[in-house]
């Protein structure tokens, strides 16, 4: 098994085998224990960090204890002509997303943020990935978990993009446009669409 945290650019991976190029690999000692600190000065040299360990699983759980949990959730909007709505923010393509409210499911979470970051009202249909990202706000690091869903529209309705939020574009893309924008985005959106294609063919 392998576990993977995103700290913008830059992966972190856990996992029980060698991951190969372009992975720096890292094997910790038994009874190791892999600091925050540690850990962000490899990623400062290298963009691309595997732990290496007989047990993954209890290392990524001790290293993720050092951080604030978050929970979001966001999706792509698909439509029956095949088209995925992206989202143009603060430079970079991307999905809406955004912070869990108190009593709310992760499931409504995402149709809400679909819809507030878009204006397209949307269904969910189906569950697609969970990545999680690392990041230091105000001091304190946070590792966001973020649970993505398909949502769906019959057909490409006029978006709107909340601006507030540092949208400037929101589209409807075909295949071709999604590729094209994947090239200018977070390796955590790759993940999303790799999910979101390989489940719609395996159907």
């Amino acid at each position: 098994m392998s576990r993977t945290i995103y700290f913008a650019d830059r992966i972190l991976r856990f996992s029980s085998q060698p991951v190969g190029a372009p992975f720096h690999e890292l094997s910790p000692a038994a009874g190791e224990s892999l600091s925050r600190t540690k850990v962000l000065n490899f990623l400062e040299t290298f963009n691309f960090v595997a732990i290496v360990t007989p047990d993954p699983e209890g290392s990524y759980a001790a290293f993720t204890a050092q951080f604030r949990p978050v929970e979001a959730a966001g999706g792509i909007v698909v439509a029956d002509d095949g088209s995925c709505l992206m989202i143009h923010r603060n430079g970079r393509w991307d999905l809406p997303k955004g912070h869990l409210e108190p009593n709310e499911t992760l499931e409504t979470c995402a149709r809400r943020e679909v819809a507030e970051e878009t204006g397209v009202d949307a269904v969910v249909r189906r569950f697609l990935c969970d990545t999680f990202h690392a990041y230091e706000l105000r001091g304190v690091w946070e590792l966001k978990r973020t649970r993505w869903y398909e949502l769906h529209v019959p057909e490409p309705c006029m978006p709107r993009p909340q601006t507030e939020e540092g949208i400037d574009r929101v589209c409807w893309c075909r295949d071709d446009e999604v590729d094209s924008h994947l090239k200018e985005t977070f390796p955590t959106i790759r993940q999303v669409f790799e999910a979101l294609r390989t489940t719609s063919s395996s159907r």
